[in-house]
């Protein structure tokens, strides 16, 4: 099911380029190498499993797909992006652990799998006449950004013969706040945060670009693009306990019409 939604999502980010002749797109696809850690557990705040050192979870380079479209007049742009995340491995705790229901033995290894999808949808606007006033120069964009998260875990011990496991759909929202510096037409230096702070739960995902046009018009619009992306979720919802961080560079490559 979260294969389909993801796919479907990069299909309809794909296929926005003829649906936005008349509006003014940008669409990018690339690949972003996650660097997990933290920690999660469920159904005990005590027995938390440690991603890196017990769970040895290495970094994975998955793909992601992002869109903007320019709506007219006072209709607010849309930003829609996609975001797989899956780790897994297999690794031991030094003492006897629960996950879920299920009492886990230290003398014995156990595998484990954490995903972390999700799919954003934001609606935002620019500040009038800033573009104008700089010489197109800065932009500033501010809006509300609907984070739909599907996160699953799995944790099994095949010596013992134990398997507890869960998955929840998680609607995140968020508030969107972008930029854009463009000092020169093929150079542009962009950021990106979303976040939200509520209860002891947060979200906060930040994202540095530098942003390359090498070829002359009329090939301008084609852009090669790199950076840093961050992301540190604090999530305590329905017996399940989050508390990690997902870093690393990314490339992109994509079109600005």
């Amino acid at each position: 099911m979260q294969r389909k939604i993801f796919l479907g999502a990069v299909l309809a980010v794909l296929m926005l380029p003829g649906m936005a002749n008349a509006l003014g797109a940008e669409v990018a696809i690339g690949g972003w190498n996650q660097t997990p850690s933290g920690t999660m557990g469920y159904k005990s705040f005590s027995d938390s499993i440690d991603l890196e050192n017990e769970a040895k979870y290495d970094s994975a380079t998955q793909v992601m797909a992002r869109a903007k479209i320019d709506m007219p007049l006072f209709i607010p742009n849309i930003y829609l992006m996609a975001t797989p995340m899956k780790f897994d491995g297999t690794g031991q705790k030094t003492q006897n652990f629960d996950f879920g229901d299920k009492n886990f033995n230290a003398s014995a290894g156990f595998y484990s799998e954490l995903v972390l999808n999700h799919y954003d949808v934001a609606l935002y606007y620019g500040i009038p006449f800033l573009e104008t006033l700089t010489a197109d120069i800065l932009s500033v964009e501010l809006g509300i950004d609907a984070r739909i998260m599907d996160v699953s875990a799995t944790v099994r011990q095949d010596t013992f013969n134990k398997e507890a496991s869960f998955s929840e759909t998680i609607l995140v929202p968020m508030v969107y706040l972008g930029f854009r510096v463009r000092p020169m037409e093929w150079l542009a230096f962009e950021g990106e945060g979303r976040g939200i702070a509520y209860n002891s739960n947060h979200y906060y995902d930040a994202i540095a670009r530098v942003k390359f046009s090498p070829l002359p018009t009329p090939l301008r619009s084609l852009f090669i693009a790199g950076g840093w992306r961050y992301e540190n979720i604090a999530l305590d919802e329905k017996d399940i306990i989050i508390d990690v961080t997902i870093s690393g560079p990314f490339l992109e490559a994509g079109v600005d019409f």
